[in-house]
């Protein structure tokens, strides 16, 4: 007999009315574990940038892309493990894990789709139990001295900062080491992946860490995390439009005048050397100004494509000035292992926002992100502690 519970369910569009989904709350039975499964209470999830993409149906339309009718949202949250199937070695009964940032592994282990998201017949924390395989969770300590609210915002950033942050930091350091420049300035746009990436260059690589962000809100979380916030407002129109450049002088003017303040303002910032890496999730609008602020040997990194998937750059500049392109999504489990080793250690954990929304208020939740209303890290209570 299949295992009851209750899910927000995302449904396929059928072709009718706008692309934005909606979700819908509804009873279903999980199939009876199978070898290699289990089973798990979510405690807190947090809600992400792809479960809005996924709402968007934009860069991708899930469902579709999974082939399946409806789907559970949901790949970041802290969990209880309830029941596991045979063969199951990596947990156990009562155990807390945190959703993994992998779920379908290359030959070396790291992912090429995301549970909850594409990979497909996975669930996620959008229900009141959910079945997975036993490496698309990844356990915490059973006696953390951290409180689960901030682990239920952990995994799927701090995951992919942790991957992304150790490609990174080790290519740059390929070219300079410690003795030439002890103190790297790293900077960033975006949200909570690149800030975890910011507060894990502070805590381990002693870098001058450095984020841009035009939401008061979002500027105090990030400098609870002892990161120095700047408003990107600050420049002025520092929003890059290729089209608009061509076509319109008084745009095309204000740019240029905005791009100027700022890379004038990271070279004061750090005497004249730049951004030795650059943490971009947002791509296209700023991409043109990320290339402008970096120095000499710097990098260019990105585990995400919030505004734009393509850029253009010059080769012969990128290669003259040696610069890094760096590219990576999610994280090995291995990484993920080292991850939580590390915050439990040094206490690298997102600070959530204060308002946990309930299991009804899931929809508003949605409204809430998708029109900008939120912080960093917004949770919601599944099943409660």
């Amino acid at each position: 007999m299949g295992i009851k519970a209750e899910a927000w369910f995302l449904y396929a569009h059928d072709g009718k009315g706008s692309r934005r989904g909606s979700f819908v709350r509804e009873s279903y039975e999980i199939p009876d574990l199978q070898p290699g499964e289990i089973l798990a209470a979510p405690i807190y999830g947090s809600w992400e940038a792809n479960m809005d993409h996924a709402l968007q149906r934009n860069p991708v339309d899930v469902c579709r892309r999974r082939g399946e009718e409806r789907v559970v949202l949901g790949n970041c949250g802290v969990l209880r493990v309830l029941d596991v199937g045979p063969n199951v070695t990596l947990v156990e009964p009562d155990q807390l894990v945190v959703m993994s940032a992998s779920s379908v592994i290359d030959q070396f282990g790291f992912p090429k789709l995301i549970p909850a998201f594409d990979s497909p017949n996975t669930i996620g924390c959008l229900s009141t139990k959910m079945k997975c395989r036993e490496h698309e969770v990844t356990p915490i300590p059973d006696d953390t001295k951290h409180p689960l609210k901030r682990w239920g915002a952990f995994s799927t950033k701090h995951f992919t900062a942790w991957s992304n942050w150790k490609v990174a930091y080790g290519t740059f350091r390929l070219m300079v080491d410690e003795h030439q420049l002890p103190r790297p300035h790293v900077w960033a746009w975006g949200g909570g992946t690149a800030l975890a990436q910011l507060d894990l260059a502070r805590r381990r690589d002693n870098c001058e860490v450095v984020m841009l962000s035009g939401d008061a809100r979002r500027r105090k979380i990030i400098e609870l995390a002892g990161v120095t916030a700047i408003d990107r407002r600050t420049y002025g129109q520092l929003n890059f439009d290729e089209r608009r450049m061509s076509t319109d002088p008084d745009y095309r003017d204000a740019y240029r005048a905005a791009e100027a303040a700022f890379v004038e303002d990271v070279m004061k910032r750090t005497n004249d050397l730049g951004v030795q890496v650059f943490v971009d999730n947002i791509g296209t609008p700023v991409y043109r100004a990320t290339m402008r602020a970096l120095g000499r040997e710097g990098v260019i990194t990105t585990a995400g494509w919030k505004q734009g998937m393509t850029v253009n750059y010059l080769r012969a500049a990128t290669c003259i000035s040696r610069h890094q392109l760096i590219h990576t999504h999610g994280a090995s489990y291995p990484e993920q292992l080292e991850a939580v080793a590390f915050a439990e250690r040094d206490g690298w954990l997102p600070y959530p926002d204060e308002r946990i929304f309930s299991f009804d208020e899931i929809p508003q939740l949605a409204d809430a992100y998708s029109a900008g209303e939120l912080g960093i890290s917004t949770l919601y209570a599944v099943n409660p502690e």
